[in-house]
């Protein structure tokens, strides 16, 4: 059953440390109804025209779509890069009582 207003927004975060902070700090804000921190992973990238290969971790963060303009300021104010990924998914399909969980779980607009 497709429901637009459920997204993921992935970013990465330097080490275990800072994104378990950053993942504590959204949903207690209920910028986030639940954040994931995944195992170290390598990245592979070029920045300043170098190749780069650094340990991260990937962050998913679940909020609805109403609060991404929010979430991405938020996220973007507590991250240390120069210029974090936040990159939001659309969720195609989900259980309707986790979606009511996550709901229930958010920052209301006008709060």
């Amino acid at each position: 059953m497709p429901n637009p207003e459920l997204i993921i927004i992935m970013t990465t975060l330097p080490n275990l440390e800072l994104a378990n902070s950053i993942a504590r700090i959204l949903v207690e804000e209920k910028l986030a109804a639940c954040v994931q921190v995944l195992p170290t992973m390598t990245s592979t990238y070029i920045w300043d025209n170098q190749l780069c290969q650094e340990p991260e971790h990937l962050v998913l963060i679940k909020t609805l779509a109403s609060n991404y303009e929010l979430l991405a300021a938020r996220l973007t104010s507590l991250h240390p890069y120069e210029v974090p990924e936040i990159i939001a998914l659309p969720v195609v399909a989900v259980e309707q009582n986790y979606l009511l969980w996550a709901k229930s779980s958010l920052l209301k607009q006008g709060q």
